[in-house]
């Protein structure tokens, strides 16, 4: 199998993306500095939030890139009610949030930007989740056990969580990880 000749760098932090980019046998560094301040344009659509996200990332990277490498970016954002959903801010924003969530159906898009020096190329993906009905206990359980101040939506899929109430997802189970991978692995292919 062909591997990617760049170096390629992640710029992430997020533990999820490193096991899930170290999954498909690829060499990466991780490299988080970056200039970028998240905040959603006024008038944005909520679906195309994570590419914007994504794409200032890899603009506000700290630094230029050299000629062999190719610099990772990404953004994930849970959706409901023509809502974004971020990162909570504490305790009652993810139990608030998951109140929200609860017994329905929502989206979680993810954005990923490929960076050279030649070129950019970014993908997006959808996936839909079925949360079932949670009870405030089970809520408060979660968020205390789990403290998911890092995942949008205040939800980790592979936590509690997950095995708990997530009984179907339609798209890719990665993706609402924070990675879609299959996609990541698409776009690697077109940097050579």
């Amino acid at each position: 199998m062909k591997k990617c000749s760049k170096r390629i760098i992640l710029g992430s932090g997020s533990p999820r993306r490193r096991e899930l980019l170290a999954g498909l046998d690829v060499d990466f560094t991780v490299d988080t500095a970056n200039t970028f301040e998240e905040s959603i344009p006024d008038g944005a659509r909520p679906e195309d939030v994570p590419l914007l996200m994504s794409e200032g990332k890899s603009h506000g990277f700290h630094r230029p890139l050299e000629d062999d490498e190719l610099l990772i970016t990404a953004d994930t954002v849970v959706i409901v009610d023509s809502r974004v959903l971020g990162k909570p801010h504490g305790r009652e924003q993810a139990i608030e949030m998951l109140r929200e969530l609860s017994g329905r159906e929502h989206e979680v898009v993810s954005a990923v930007t490929f960076r050279s020096t030649a070129k950019e190329l970014s993908v997006k993906d959808t996936t839909k989740v079925f949360v079932s009905p949670l009870s405030d206990e089970e809520i408060a359980y979660y968020v205390d056990t789990y403290r998911p101040f890092d995942k949008a939506g205040g939800y980790g899929i592979q936590e509690w969580l997950g095995f708990a109430a997530i009984g179907r997802i339609e798209g890719s189970f990665y993706n609402v990880m924070g990675f879609p991978v299959h996609r990541v692995w698409e776009l690697l292919r077109q940097f050579d």
